[in-house]
């Protein structure tokens, strides 16, 4: 069929066109966007899910209704190099150079301003490269002491007052959270405590990986009374079938049950593998009806495809024993497992690979279900090694 018309669209973080499966989750971003409004205590929330799932697509969504209700709206994706004050500076800025100029003299918004000065002042101690150009004095003894538990609080305690002195609210969406570090989590936790103590609107929306309910309970063991944490996963296998057949519809075209059938098998209903099989597939048939034929087409395509990116991507950035740990992983079978039986197909002690195993929980691509065990936040991913046979000479060695 005309390539032109395909509906899927494969690709990080891109909204598929029909978000199945997702609306518990975006009702209860509606409900928390509606009571900070109303200047009520709205429980901020992080999702979590593996790789593939559609984390980044539930927070554009939530971004995007955050925004139609008002808000003031900060999207941010962390990532592995780069503290959290350096994420959120250039943000908060913005948003209240904007804040300032939407009406008559504010105090608590210039106040905000002074604030966010000092707080920039504070981190320059520790990371040295922060820059903030504001033509204005800084708030002496607030949020300059340089530690970030501290000053982190009195800062969007600050940038809260300001939203409501406009009769507005902030949204701090922020992408791939597990990358923070247990201090930068700890302060954040701290910080959104103090907004729901003093009520003000400000909500976090936040999504990563699963090891973040760890990371969280760790830096602050009241988190948990603090946020919720949606878990996002695989579709059911109707909500899957509907995310394959509803665009096509609209297209004037059909997925046979049978074909259906063999994609939601074979993608598990991981969304992101849905959407490169329904690419495939469409492009495969050549009529209207796409039929297991052009599904049993598809399946190299994509494969190929993902073999080259989705996971590649990920594979190259480890180093070579840490190839040999996934390696080792993957020749166990699929599914989690033992930290020590792991080490064991290495050939090795347990506490040998330990550090190997924190660095690739740090880098995204491990993560522990159970206490002492271990499995891919990458789904699949123990096929895609198994492709790779012979695997590469590094990963062996």
């Amino acid at each position: 069929m005309d390539p032109i018309r395909n509906p899927f669209v494969p690709g990080a973080g891109v909204t598929p066109p029909e978000l199945a499966g997702r609306h518990l989750l975006l009702e209860q971003v509606e409900i928390v966007v509606q009571r900070a409004l109303l200047g009520r205590a709205a429980k901020s929330f992080i999702a979590v899910g593996l790789r593939g799932v559609g984390k980044t697509v539930v927070l554009t969504r939530a971004a995007q209704l955050a925004r139609d209700a008002g808000f003031k709206v900060c999207l941010i994706e962390a990532h592995e190099k780069k503290p959290l004050p350096l994420l959120l500076v250039p943000h908060l800025r913005r948003m209240l150079l904007e804040l300032d100029r939407l009406g008559a003299l504010s105090e608590q918004v210039k106040r905000g301003l002074r604030v966010l000065k000092s707080f920039v002042s504070g981190i320059k101690l520790r990371y040295g490269d922060a820059e903030l150009e504001l033509d204005i004095e800084g708030e002496p003894g607030s949020a300059d002491s340089g530690d970030l538990e501290a000053d982190l609080p009195e800062l969007l305690a600050a940038v809260g007052r300001a939203a409501a002195s406009r009769k507005l609210a902030v949204a701090i969406i922020l992408d791939e959270i597990q990358y923070l570090d247990e201090r930068d989590m700890s302060a954040l936790i701290m910080s959104m405590h103090r907004i729901m103590q003093e009520s003000l609107p400000v909500v976090l929306m936040a999504a990563g990986l699963p090891q973040v309910v760890g990371l969280s309970g760790r830096s602050k063991s009241y988190a948990e009374r603090l946020f919720d944490f949606p878990q996002i996963g695989a579709l059911s296998d109707d909500d899957a079938r509907l995310a394959l057949a509803e665009p096509v519809r609209v297209e004037g075209a059909r997925f046979d049950d049978a074909a259906l059938d063999r994609i939601v098998a074979i993608t598990r209903g991981y969304p992101y593998f849905l959407q490169e099989w329904g690419y495939h597939a469409w492009n495969a048939a050549a009529g209207p009806v796409i039929g297991v034929a052009d599904i049993e087409e598809a399946d190299g395509r994509a494969i190929r495809a993902l073999d080259a990116g989705f996971f590649r991507v990920r594979y190259d950035r480890l180093t070579p024993r840490e190839k040999t740990y996934c390696h080792a992983m993957a020749d166990l079978g699929p599914d989690a497992h033992r930290s020590g039986d792991v080490a064991a197909a290495m050939g090795t002690r347990v506490q040998s690979v330990a550090p190997l195993r924190d660095g690739l929980i740090r880098k995204g691509m491990i993560y522990s279900p159970a206490h002492g065990a271990t499995d891919f936040t990458v789904p699949l991913f123990d096929q895609f090694l198994h492709r790779l046979v012979p695997a590469p000479a590094d990963a062996r060695t």
